[in-house]
């Protein structure tokens, strides 16, 4: 048993507590890393395709546009540590950033492992100590104070004034994201809001189809998803067709807007496969390639118009015979054609579960924390941040800004 009042505890070392702890170990303190695998940032290895979109070099107002849940909380922590200062922050261990396509960051070298290993070596350079399979199994408190926590599976207990919990959601468990953060802070009085998978591929009912174009991405589309005839959703950007249904950033997206309309009537996913043309300069467009194809069966002349793989899913939604020839196609089953081409028309069975969703939606009610300093408004000398939190935001590197936002706030305010 150790007894140690100034050593700050960290739970957890993902990109938020690996963060944290560095923050805290530069202002001077002992900081003790406590992490339940066998090595540290799992979750963060696997990030934007195990490339790591560290954050987005957008303005701050866009930063709080793509938040989704409780942007005001974020003020005091993206004003304290924006996305600038987290790109300066990785330039300077010595990994080299680049922009991409809407502003998202990634390391130069395309390697998560080489965000991991920087936090590593100044991890390693201030002395903080970094116990691997070791699992929390409470957070103690007495008075409305932490005192420290005990180790499970061992009659250890580690003596502790300050404790920052970044363990994470329930997203993607097999990293380690098994909510203990929340049963902590249930424990402690906390209230947690409902929790659900979010930025999460979806199940399409039309499964003979997807299957059809499984493995195909399309670039440059623009999706809408109705309820009943009611626009939820629009946006543009790239889709995935997998084997289940649909994925890609703006599929993910979508899904953390959809989640409180699950189950509440028939949800429609139409496509836009031609968003840069209007319905009229998309007729011509056709006409253009019929009058070049005139003597083909209409199944052999669309391959200028799309890519092959959808080619044959195309005319089955079109309900015009794949035999006929082009110049016998008429004026009403040419509207057909545009008609899916501008609203390829899905339905949404389900959103997939948590080991497919890149965060959880919900977490530790925010109102109980102290938003200029992540401590708990309930018992002092605890410190709550990350995914664990009731924050989400859309893809694009915006929920790693939080983790680093709130874990700089809660490393200088211990």
């Amino acid at each position: 048993m150790s007894k140690d009042k100034d050593k700050v505890i960290v739970i957890g070392a993902g990109a938020a507590g690996m963060m944290a702890a560095v923050i805290a170990a530069r202002n001077g303190h002992e900081v003790l890393l406590l992490e339940k695998n066998d090595k540290a940032g799992k979750k963060l290895y696997i990030t934007g395709k195990g490339r790591c979109n560290i954050t987005n070099a957008c303005d701050m107002e866009d930063l709080f546009k793509n938040v989704m849940s409780n942007p005001k909380f974020l003020y005091g922590a993206f004003y304290g540590y924006n996305n600038y200062d987290v790109i300066d922050f990785f330039e300077q261990l010595g990994l080299k950033t680049k922009i991409e396509r809407g502003g998202r960051v990634f390391p130069e070298s395309d390697k998560s492992s080489d965000v991991i290993g920087a936090l590593l070596r100044e991890l390693k350079k201030l002395h903080v100590e970094i116990r691997y399979q070791c699992e929390v199994e409470q957070i103690l408190t007495e008075d409305s104070k932490v005192k420290g926590v005990s180790i499970k599976n061992t009659s250890e207990i580690i003596y502790s004034g300050k404790v920052i919990v970044a363990t994470g959601g329930l997203s993607y468990p097999s990293t380690g994201s098994t909510g203990d953060g929340y049963r902590f802070a249930k424990a402690m009085g906390h209230s947690v809001t409902k929790l659900n998978p979010s930025l999460v591929p979806m199940n399409i009912k039309e499964i003979e189809l997807v299957k059809e174009l499984q493995g195909l991405s399309l670039k440059n589309i623009e999706i809408t998803i109705t309820n009943q005839g009611k626009n939820l959703y629009s946006d543009f950007g790239e889709l995935l067709f997998t084997h289940f249904g649909v994925s890609g950033p703006v599929i993910l997206s979508a899904s953390s807007f959809l989640v409180p309309h699950m189950g509440k009537g028939e949800l429609t996913l139409s496509i836009d496969l031609k968003p840069a043309l209007t319905r009229e300069q998309l007729d011509a467009r056709i006409l253009r390639d019929f009058d070049e194809f005139k003597n083909k069966q209409y199944k052999n002349a669309l391959d200028q118009l799309l890519p092959r793989k959808m080619i044959q899913a195309i005319i089955t939604l079109s309900k015009i015979d794949p035999e006929k020839k082009v110049n016998l196609i008429t004026k009403e089953e040419r509207k057909q054609l545009v008609d899916v081409l501008k609203a390829m028309p899905l339905h949404i069975e389900r959103l997939r579960d948590y080991n497919e969703a890149v965060i959880t939606k919900g977490g530790i009610a925010v109102k109980e924390i102290n938003p200029s300093t992540m401590e708990s408004k309930l018992i002092s000398g605890v410190y709550y941040i990350g995914e664990v939190l009731d924050l989400d935001a859309l893809t694009g590197g915006f929920n790693l800004q939080i983790a680093w936002s709130t874990a700089y706030l809660a490393g200088i305010s211990v």
